[in-house]
């Protein structure tokens, strides 16, 4: 009992005693872990909890009609029947109820009590502590309220009731006097007997693998300190039934242990809400993950993929804006468009050309899926204001998909648009078409993982990105020109660079070799307002171009090498990349490429000998040697799949990772991994 006596001396009301409702959940675990040994002691906890629901569900109501005149029946409740070998704890029972009875009122009394009954019942499970002391109660206060109901037409009845005075507390002047006190305990119990429930509720659950529901962490964490406050308060509520039948003015004031029942309640039903929709959205996952082994069919696929249970409701055809049924997708290929509804016009502009593509053979159907988490109204606005800019099918289910777990987890979904290709069967011939749609377009058609790789491989990836920055590049890439792409966060470089390349561009002796040369600033520098959309596009393009390769499972290539070096220039002051047609001669960071075009003088001589690409690409290695750049890749952490490592484009090393959070304070952005 030290640590009774220390905690006591810390925690002292006015009068000097004990104060229950300032103690902290951790002081409270504190003294009844002490209490816990291990629970091995088993018996039918189940059973004896229906026994004590029947008991306390008809004795409140016969209180209700007896003190508040009600006419209630208890005809409606339902009847729970315990398993028939089931064989109550008696001397158990009896030996709680004992060290129950009579106590004087007082919180500190009614602390020492629960803490007494908790070591006695030292080797069984909390919950089982919990349903063993309302038994116990039960046992009291049931008989007291059948013999208050029969006494009137059975001798026994009266003569057993008079030794439990009952006929006392039912004297009319003394049923009056102790009205408010009767009805007080009578919703305590209640709402004690619903706070049990949710405990067994929440043991019965914990049964599940907490990977799966991370919620049941804190639920069961909870329970002891939950289980404690049942059990005070059914020592409280004890007292206070002797004290009424004994006709006493002190009385235990229950209204302080009613207020904390209904907070631990409300917070009980709250946990065991999420730990099912935790539950749910679990089995929802294993089913798709079983389903998605051995597809057969799109439509058993789509509705796994969308629909909880049986609640399956139509497509919006985004063509009419009307309700269809889900069998329009029956022997189709799918590309499932999932996106939160922090979407962009280009997100959806990017797939209108494929849309209207793809609906000419109708062999491929487009699906919008909206991944929210809690829906609301104003939620529901957006959702309808986005879905009328789409022309194919949308999905409109205001809960969450069920689904969403495995789009996450399997297909690596964080937050930004990912098209992901099903086939007629339901088979994932693609785990995110979005990037390669966003470099390639419709010439990505059919968008499965092998035309991906055969398309990432193409040394001549400059082109597609190109001609979506500028209009001009596809007729310099049909003339097989040389093109300078360029850019940067300093201006100064920028005009450094453009004066330098215009200058080699127009030298005597690059015209005599009849070399062509095009420049094209994609950078800080551009003049005018399409400048954003200009830069944006162009990082975009690269960027998907990464991702796409980096989700191949393939060894690195020259390809893919030379792509993360251009992707680790763009927060650079200058840098350059120098294609030929649509295809990349060398990309470089802008202190190594301008110091090329600087001396240009100490090359140019040797084009005649060895041509501009070689003697370009020489005279660029033999500088870079001389520099000491660090290369460094910003990845977003939305984009999908993160590789584990990356191999510098630079030099044989492996680099390494960073941690990095950015914010540009608009909508849109998110926290980047580097």
């Amino acid at each position: 009992m030290a640590s009774l006596v220390r905690l006591g001396s810390s925690q002292q009301t006015n009068k000097g005693g004990l104060s229950l409702f300032t103690l902290s959940d951790h002081e409270i675990l504190n003294q009844i872990y002490t209490t816990h040994v291990h629970d091995d002691e088993k018996f039918d906890v189940e059973s004896l909890f229906i026994i004590v629901e029947n008991i306390l569900k008809r004795a409140t109501v016969v209180v209700d009609n007896i003190v508040l005149g009600t006419q209630a029946t208890v005809e409606h409740l339902e009847e729970k029947i315990p398993k028939a070998s089931f064989s109550p704890p008696i001397c158990t029972l009896k030996n709680i109820s004992c060290e129950m009875q009579c106590k004087a009122p007082g919180e500190e009394i009614a602390h020492k009590t629960a803490l007494s009954i908790l070591s006695k019942l030292s080797n069984y499970s909390w919950d089982a502590k919990a349903v063993l002391t309302l038994a116990a109660f039960a046992l009291d206060y049931g008989e007291f309220w059948l013999l208050a109901q029969i006494q009137s037409s059975d001798q026994l009845a009266k003569s057993v009731g008079t030794l439990k005075r009952v006929p006392i507390l039912l004297k009319r002047p003394t049923l009056q006097k102790h009205k408010q006190a009767l009805i007080e305990l009578n919703n305590v119990i209640k709402a004690t007997l619903e706070v049990i429930e949710c405990i067994f509720e929440l043991e019965k659950l914990s049964n599940h693998d907490i990977k799966d529901v991370p919620a049941l962490s804190t639920g069961v964490e909870h329970i002891p300190v939950d289980v404690y406050w049942a059990i005070v308060t059914v020592v409280a509520s004890t007292t206070q039934l002797c004290c009424l039948i004994n006709d006493e003015e002190k009385r235990p004031e229950l209204s302080p242990f009613s207020q904390k029942l209904n907070i631990i309640v409300t917070k009980l039903k709250r946990q065991i809400t999420i730990i099912r929709q935790q539950i749910e959205e679990s089995e929802a996952y294993w089913k798709l993950v079983k389903v998605f082994r051995t597809p057969t069919e799109i439509m058993e696929v789509f509705k796994g993929l969308i629909y909880t249970k049986d609640s399956v409701q139509p497509l919006i055809d985004g063509s009419t804006k009307k309700p269809v049924n889900i069998d329009v997708l029956k022997k189709k290929n799918v590309l499932l468009f999932i996106s939160s509804l922090d979407i962009t016009e280009e997100d959806i502009s990017i797939l209108r050309p494929i849309h209207d593509t793809i609906k000419k053979e109708d062999q491929y159907k487009i699906v919008w899926i909206p991944i929210v988490e809690q829906w609301t109204e104003e939620l529901q606005k957006k959702f309808e204001i986005l879905r009328f800019k789409m022309p194919w099918y949308v999905v409109q289910y205001y809960s969450p998909i069920a689904g969403i777990r495995f789009i996450k987890e399997k297909w690596h979904f964080k937050g930004k648009p990912t098209v992901v290709v099903l086939n007629h069967q339901g088979k994932v011939e693609c785990e995110n078409a979005m990037h390669m749609i966003r470099v390639w377009g419709i010439k990505a058609y059919p968008f499965t993982s092998t035309v991906e790789e055969t398309l990432s491989a193409s040394k001549e990836w400059i082109g597609s990105i190109g001609t979506g920055v500028h209009p001009s590049v596809e007729n310099w890439i049909k003339d097989q020109k040389y093109i300078f792409f360029y850019g940067g966060k300093d201006n100064e470089w920028i005009q450094q660079f453009t004066k330098r390349a215009t200058a080699l561009a127009n030298d005597p002796v690059i015209k005599e070799a009849r070399i062509s040369i095009e420049l094209l600033c994609v950078g800080k520098g551009t003049k005018g307002e399409n400048n954003a959309g200009v830069l944006g596009r162009f990082w975009t393009g690269i960027e998907s171009l990464f991702i796409s390769k980096t989700q191949r499972k393939t060894e690195t290539d020259a390809v893919s090498l030379e792509i993360q070096k251009l992707l680790s220039y763009k927060n650079e002051s200058g840098w350059a990349v120098l294609s030929k047609g649509s295809t990349v001669v060398l990309s470089g960071h802008g202190t190594t490429i301008l110091k090329v075009l600087e001396d240009l003088d100490k090359w140019k001589e040797l084009v005649r000998e060895k041509g501009f690409e070689v003697i370009f690409r020489e005279y660029h290695n033999k500088v870079l040697h001389t520099a000491h750049i660090c290369c460094r890749i910003d990845i977003p952490n939305a984009s999908g799949k993160i590789p584990k490592n990356m191999k510098c484009p630079d030099c044989p090393r492996i680099m390494e990772t960073y941690i990095s959070f950015k914010c540009c304070h608009i909508d849109g952005t998110a926290n980047g991994l580097h």
